[in-house]
């Protein structure tokens, strides 16, 4: 079980030479952007969680909080009563994350830029050789193995970038905006092997501004918005709170709230 709760950040803003900040957003005020404010959700084993908001919202944000990229300034994400924001490291053993770039070597096969990852994470040879057997057959990733990273397609590169992702095989999986950028066909891939997770029981929370995708895979919903916590829950229940049986329009309600905005 993945717990997070009361998940804030914020970054300094630049010097504007003695003119007031601009008030765009709610968030930057005193001289900060407070990026994340208040961000709390759960996501139990064999769950998927959809990760939803508007451009800026703080959704990529959290995830790096979450993965360690970035260091929170309040709040806990706490696994098998162990808070991974505290344990940097054991969360880098414990959590498989996509960022929103691919993070692969140019001039290393697909197969060595996946090799190269497992080895990171102290997996031996023998089991390594198996994980990427195993996941570069449900990738459909086996007739470009050896073919380097910077030859591949969009689908290609983001198919091995989820393959060095869980090599390690993760007990928790963090996946920012994964189908982004893709064919039908690549993303349909990618959402199958997501949905494969719930069968091994590993709490998996990927970002996404596809609601069909949500519908299709989610068990619960967490809606961010100015930085906070709008909504959690199950979609069921984001379609009642919203007043709509169709995803999209219950999604803006909520994002459309004044409660919501700050």
């Amino acid at each position: 079980m993945l717990e997070v709760q009361g998940l804030a950040k914020r970054f300094a803003l630049p010097a504007q030479k003695g003119r007031p900040l601009p008030q765009r957003d709610p968030r930057g005020h005193d001289g900060w952007f407070h990026a994340v404010r208040d961000v709390g959700f759960r996501c139990a084993p064999g769950e998927v969680l959809g990760l939803l908001g508007p451009n800026g919202a703080g959704k990529t944000t959290t995830l790096r909080l979450l993965s360690t990229a970035l260091k929170a300034d309040a709040g806990v994400a706490m696994v098998d009563g162990v808070d991974l924001l505290k344990n940097p490291l054991l969360a880098r053993q414990r959590i498989g994350f996509l960022s929103g770039s691919t993070g692969l070597y140019g001039r290393l096969t697909a197969r060595e830029n996946v090799e190269y990852f497992g080895r990171l994470h102290g997996m031996g040879a023998a089991r390594l050789k198996r994980r990427c057997d195993e996941l570069f057959e449900l990738l459909q990733m086996q007739h470009y193995g050896n073919r380097r990273a910077d030859q591949l397609s969009t689908g290609m590169k983001q198919k091995c970038a989820i393959a060095r992702t869980v090599v390690h095989e993760p007990q928790i999986v963090i996946l920012d905006e994964p189908t982004t950028g893709l064919d039908v066909m690549s993303a349909k891939i990618l959402l199958d092997f997501i949905a494969s997770y719930k069968a091994l029981r590993v709490p998996l929370v990927f970002s996404t501004h596809h609601l069909h995708e949500v519908e299709k895979l989610c068990d619960r919903v967490c809606i961010i918005n100015h930085g906070k916590t709008a909504f959690h829950g199950t979609v069921d229940e984001l379609r009642h709170l919203g007043g709509s049986a169709d995803l999209y329009d219950a999604f803006i309600d909520v994002v459309s709230r004044p409660e919501a905005e700050d």
